[in-house]
């Protein structure tokens, strides 16, 4: 049988249609005994440790089973109820990834909440508004930093009450203001076994589960209604394409009980929810919690996962660090440059030979072994999504054995569209549809003349039990986003391929226009520069202009490290650098090994350099590493103006 139509007709007791509550009742009852979560310790003040859950040794992780788990879910999920919480209330957790995250979530859905979920880096003007907008009843914050900007906006606000997960040292005279402690003993004393189900099983799986609103980087955030199906359902689809099918060979990875990850992505954002919380906990595998995405090597080493979910720039990041590691002595630089190229050409090569396989051989007890163990030697399968990966990068992990699969979704559709299969993935592609989502291209949003591709170009448009219905209290917005026939505009221009795989192109707003009336898609040749070690970043120019220009952020480390090898002199100061000849003159090279991939109105023909990292703590990247183009273009408006002005 075709691996699409097993995936179709596979069902098992982890694929359902009960709510969120009820579906990690199921997965706790099946998986008692087998571990859950993971956490740290040494990093917060958790009000939980102690009354609760034993306090983990610092730098080290300690484990729940799915038991203990259910336990304090189900007695915060009571604790929730007396403090007034009832179905269909909305309560906001604002807090960083972590162990008290996943178990408030599942406690407010069985209790019927509805759960708005706000970002840690998020200003007061942000809360207020995320708070606001969906009218919560309460909020649920990680500790006195985010207490404080709650309380700074709280008089825009109609909060019964405010509950931190780590211990307060202030605000013992507020009667409002509890801790997760608090919540817990209140629902252990008032705890009922029958009442509980009935919480569980009181919502409809048609009724709203989340509000989870958009990054805001081309407006105002909306947020986006998913119900308790269209999470359930994605898990059901994303559960199809990576169970152990009988149909599937045992060597190939797949998510079951026995997957662990580390997870630190924000659970705000819908993909970690989904794929890093909803579905592993569904299929009874157990989660660790990083500590910071900065330690993600040492935890790695720490927990041993053998899945992880990311996105592009934290993978180019990983990349960036090992390149980095190997380079300590030139001898080692050389060996793993070596090492990359024939893992590449052992990757690209449909029947290799006993040379290539040879060599490839030694690349990996040389260099690829001692990668993967730096990831903690288990790693089976890498999920990335939430931007386009570069087709080069994802060659190179492949080549590692670090077999990273691309899919592709929207916050609207609870998100996952599309993934590539474990059985029959395609470099370069965001895979085909998952089971029950329907897609197709309109084609009269590209201009067809720019794209020269099999197959329909366009912008995606989808339907499946996964999509929204629409935005919170938005009817225009939401009007905007369907077409006649009720199918989601996703925004996106894609390559839908005759095989029925999908390459991404671009965001539809992202499209630049060219004077001369070329269409070029940014993304791609921003994604050619990930594995380079010249440019750090790289953010592509040029609507309206007659050709395509770039803003640079050069690796400065590797640049300086040029420079002393060449004996070459340059400034101190960042911005200095950026502007001296003879490191325009060495980035140009890079830039012209990039040109060579792309045709030749698609070419950067002017570049600008620019001394600042874009990041999240200067707002030029969203909490899920996307670019703020907007915020970029504004803060480089004179090195645009530089790239044009003399042209």
């Amino acid at each position: 049988m075709d691996w699409r139509d097993a995936e179709r007709e596979y069902d098992d007791e982890v694929i359902g249609e009960s709510t969120l509550g009820r579906m990690f009742e199921e997965s706790a009852e099946r998986n008692a005994n087998r571990p859950a979560q993971k956490y740290k310790g040494g990093i917060y003040d958790r009000s939980l440790t102690d009354s609760v859950v034993s306090a983990a040794r610092p730098g080290e992780f300690r484990t729940l089973s799915y038991a203990e788990m259910r336990d304090i879910v189900r007695n915060l999920a009571a604790g929730f109820r007396e403090l007034g919480i009832e179905t269909g209330d909305r309560v906001g957790i604002f807090s960083n990834t972590r162990m008290e995250w996943a178990q408030t979530d599942f406690a407010l859905l069985s209790a019927g909440a509805v759960v708005t979920t706000v970002y840690k880096s998020s200003s007061p003007d942000q809360v207020r508004y995320l708070l606001d907008d969906p009218d919560a009843d309460g909020v649920v914050v990680e500790n006195g930093d985010a207490l404080e900007r709650v309380l700074e906006v709280e008089d825009d606000l109609d909060l019964e009450f405010i509950v931190s997960i780590d211990e307060l040292s202030a605000h013992d005279d507020r009667e409002d203001i509890y801790t997760l402690a608090d919540v817990y003993e209140l629902g252990a004393e008032a705890f009922d076994e029958e009442t509980y189900q009935g919480w569980i099983d009181e919502p409809d799986t048609d009724d709203l589960a989340s509000l989870i609103y958009t990054s805001g980087t081309t407006g105002q955030p909306k947020g986006v209604k998913l119900t308790h199906w269209n999470f359930r359902a994605n898990v059901n689809q994303l559960r199809k394409r990576m169970a152990p099918r009988p149909d599937r060979p045992d060597d190939l990875p797949s998510i079951d009980e026995s997957a662990q990850t580390v997870s630190y992505l924000p659970l705000a954002h819908v993909f970690e929810r989904t794929a890093g919380h909803f579905l592993i906990f569904a299929s009874g595998g157990c989660v660790a919690y990083a500590e910071d995405p900065d330690t993600l090597q040492e935890d790695f080493s720490a927990v041993g996962p053998n899945v992880a979910t990311s996105v592009p720039r934290v993978y180019e990041k990983i990349y960036d660090a090992i390149r980095e590691q190997a380079s300590e002595s030139p001898v080692k630089k050389r060996i793993f440059e070596w090492a990359t190229d024939v893992g590449v050409d052992y990757q690209e090569t449909d029947d290799p030979g006993p040379v290539l396989s040879a060599k490839q051989a030694l690349a990996d007890r040389l260099v690829f072994s001692t990668v993967r163990e730096a990831l903690g030697g288990e790693i089976e399968m890498l999920i990335s999504g939430g931007g386009s990966l570069s087709p080069e990068l994802c060659t190179l992990y492949h080549a590692m054995g670090l077999p990273i699969y691309e899919g592709y979704g929207l916050t609207e559709t609870a998100p996952v569209l599309a993934v590539n299969p474990p059985e029959e993935p395609k470099i370069g592609t965001i895979g085909p549809a998952l089971p029950d989502v329907e897609l197709r291209v309109d084609e009269s949003v590209a201009n067809q003349d720019a794209f020269d591709d099999p197959g329909e170009v366009g912008e995606l448009v989808v339907t499946g039990p996964n999509v929204t219905d629409g935005y919170w209290e938005k009817p225009s917005a939401t009007d905007r986003a369907f077409t006649e026939d009720g199918w989601f505009r996703t925004g996106d221009i894609v390559h839908l391929r005759p095989d029925g795989y999908i390459e991404f192109r671009d965001r539809v707003k992202q499209i630049l226009v060219l004077s001369t009336g070329k269409n070029v898609a940014p993304g791609p040749i921003e994604d050619a520069f990930a594995a380079s070690e010249v440019v750090e970043q790289a953010m592509v120019v040029g609507d309206n202009e007659k050709f395509v220009g770039a803003l640079l952020v050069p690796n400065t480390d590797h640049i300086r490290e040029w420079a002393d090898e060449e004996g070459i002199d340059l400034p101190d100061d960042p911005e200095a650098m950026c502007d001296d000849e003879r490191v325009r003159e060495y980035v140009g090279e890079e830039v012209d090994r990039v040109n060579e991939d792309f045709e030749s109105y698609e070419q950067i023909k002017q570049f600008e350099l620019v001394p600042i990292e874009f990041t999240e703590d200067n707002d030029m990247m969203t909490p899920t590493m996307k670019k703020k183009r907007r915020v970029i273009l504004e803060e480089f408006e004179d090195r645009v103006g530089q790239i044009y002005d003399e042209n």
